[in-house]
């Protein structure tokens, strides 16, 4: 069932505690925020479950099989809330891993995507752990909705939203693992809102004071198709809810900057648009 150009549509992101388990009560607190919510497009972070491997600066087979069997776990906690749910898991990549965006719906699991950009620092050794097994960025559609992923840092690389819109995207949703400073994050969602016409979600982990390692900052948050933040996660709101309108996306598209020619690209999908075109794939439920 597809849902119409004008409908409200309920979506939800998040900031999840670090290291966390599917079955740990930080979990069922948040399975029941859900359950009262009911949002329609759940968006998780960034490798939601267990410890954060790139934290450390060589690579271990027995880490990375244990990521994967935790995730691979939590997937059966995820069927069972009432949303679509969007996030990222690591998979087996040749020598290394993947981290692989999926949409997950009434039992279904779709890969949609394979982070292509890794820092390389302190704590975040991510080249050191991934490597994507599937190029490209690729929309995605589910109910009529089309939805990109930037993964972390790939938000950073705003070249990517204008790729999503030309593929006829009305949601980027950014999974997250990121620390407590908020500026670079803020400004790349707000530009990428901008010059896509898109809603701009993303979810984070999130670190309580102390302890070794990173220090994830949590604050999940939703920007507008004009750029605007529309609301933020916190410590007291794990899970944050909004009913976005999609004819902003139509809107906003129809408007400079997103309406500006670009030589030697070809046109824009929009969002009345009925056929696909391009890489554009499809999951009803």
């Amino acid at each position: 069932m597809a849902v119409a150009r004008d409908a409200l549509v309920n979506v939800g992101v998040c900031q999840l505690p670090d290291g966390l388990l599917p079955d740990h009560p930080a979990w069922q607190d948040f399975v029941r925020r859900v359950e009262s919510d009911r949002p329609h497009i759940l968006l998780l972070n960034e490798l939601p479950f267990g410890p954060w491997l790139p934290r450390e600066d060589s690579f271990s087979d027995e880490s990375a099989a244990a990521s994967m069997a935790v995730h691979e776990a939590a997937l059966r906690a995820i069927e069972r809330l009432p949303s679509a749910v969007i996030g990222s898991r690591p998979v087996r990549a040749t020598g290394k891993l993947a981290n692989e965006a999926f949409l997950l719906v009434d039992g279904r699991y779709a890969v949609i995507h394979h982070k292509q950009y890794f820092p390389q620092e302190a704590d975040f050794f991510e080249d050191t752990w991934f490597a994507p097994a599937k190029s490209g960025f690729d929309v995605i559609e589910h109910r009529g909705i089309r939805i990109g992923v930037l993964l972390c840092t790939e938000l950073m690389f705003t070249e990517w939203a204008r790729h999503y819109r030309r593929q006829g995207a009305q949601l980027i949703v950014a999974p997250r693992a990121s620390g407590a400073s908020m500026r670079h994050w803020h400004a790349s969602a707000r530009m990428a809102a901008i010059i896509s016409g898109c809603f701009v979600l993303s979810s984070n982990r999130f670190s309580l004071a102390g302890g070794s390692g990173p220090h994830f900052g949590g604050k999940g948050f939703v920007y507008s198709p004009a750029g605007n933040l529309l609301g933020m996660t916190s410590a007291d709101r794990p899970l944050l809810t909004i009913g976005i309108n999609l004819a902003l996306v139509a809107d906003a598209q129809r408007r400079y900057p997103c309406n500006v020619r670009e030589i030697g690209m070809p046109l824009p999908l929009t969002t009345a648009t009925t056929a696909t075109r391009g890489s554009v794939r499809q999951l009803e439920s």
